[in-house]
């Protein structure tokens, strides 16, 4: 159903509930215009038509009428003849696939009127009427009210976000200690979350330094609690937003660091390779070492082996200690020669 809900707030309760969008008009077209009335309409997902109808009963900017359509706008406060319109961009993180989605809330406040316009399920905006209808005395104040409200509800909703890629960093930094691999591409995804969020969080800044202004001009919005409570709002928001801005330059530290520790890693396996081809080699030439050592003793022993009938040296008496000495001698010489050369 589009129309979330639709009421009429006379002095700060809740008067009449209108079953449609042109009865809600026609209720605020029966209004006195002295303040003390004002309806709230609360769509989910209008459509063009809704919107349309909407903009054409509330006199609303074509501009603002065009944002709301096509929605994905960054969080602003802008002011239009007697209109102003807010985009607030509320947040939720899902800690199982560790995504922070982030929705969209339009805002159009009127002298007598507030039209809430959602493009996501969260933040659900029926705890928001409910908390002020539960305090007459802040509902009847108008659409800032409402604004108030809406505001709180969405910056206070940053802090389970924030709590969760609190929790997420922690979990990062030990990954990068234990040189866990996938470290690398959970910073990188995080860090493109944080930045996300960050787009959220920074425009309220400007949000809050435009309502200050504003606040001070509006006769009807200048009681001091309520400005209180816009103050309150702005802390809060201003700590979301340092909060943000020290995940993402942490990240980045992290990043730096589990690239030096990589490298480390890197240069300590090649150090290793690299020792590990030295001995390799050293065991390689001493056993090319003694395999020419054994070698020429074998050589000489293979040819006198062959028993050919017109060798000299078969019938010659010294032959035998010839030939050992021969290979005594060939593998003492190739041992000195070797050993000079560190292969032994």
């Amino acid at each position: 159903m589009t129309v979330v809900d639709n009421a009429v707030y006379v002095d700060g309760r809740r008067a009449v509930e209108p079953a449609s969008l042109d009865q809600a008009y026609a209720e605020l077209r029966r209004c006195p215009g002295d303040g003390r009335s004002f309806g709230w309409i609360g769509l989910l997902r209008p459509s063009v038509d809704e919107i349309n109808s909407v903009a054409k009963e509330f006199h609303l900017h074509e501009l603002a009428v065009e944002d709301t359509i096509s929605a994905h706008q960054r969080p602003k406060f802008e002011r239009y003849g007697q209109i102003q319109f807010a985009v607030l961009r509320p947040a939720r993180y899902v800690d199982p696939v560790e995504v922070i989605e982030i929705g969209e809330v339009h805002l159009f406040l009127g002298p007598d009127f507030v039209v809430t316009v959602r493009h996501a399920e969260e933040p659900d905006l029926a705890e928001v009427r409910h908390r002020l209808e539960n305090n007459p005395e802040l509902l009847a104040h108008g659409p800032f009210a409402v604004l108030y409200a809406v505001l709180d509800k969405v910056v206070d909703d940053y802090a389970p976000v924030l709590d969760g890629l609190q929790n997420d960093i922690d979990e990062i930094e030990v990954q990068v200690f234990d040189g866990d691999p996938n470290a690398s591409r959970r910073i990188y995804q995080l860090t493109r979350e944080v930045i996300e969020f960050q787009r959220a969080v920074e425009p309220l800044t400007e949000i809050f330094t435009e309502l200050r202004g504003r606040l001070g001009k509006d006769g009807d919005a200048t009681d001091p609690e309520l400005r209180r409570a816009f103050r309150d709002v702005a802390d809060h928001a201003t700590r979301v937003r340092e909060r943000t801005e020290a995940f993402r330059q942490l990240l980045t530290n992290i990043l730096t660091v589990n690239t030096a520790l990589v490298a480390q890693r890197q240069n300590d396996e090649i150090t290793r390779l690299t020792e590990a081809g030295y001995d390799q080699n050293e065991q390689v030439k001493r056993i090319s070492s003694w395999a020419a050592i054994l070698f020429a003793p074998t050589t000489v022993a293979s040819i006198y082996g062959m028993n050919f009938h017109d060798m000299p040296e078969l019938n010659w008496p010294a032959g035998y200690p010839y030939a050992i000495g021969l290979m005594v001698v060939l593998g003492f010489l190739l041992w000195l020669v070797f050993k000079r050369r560190g292969w032994l």
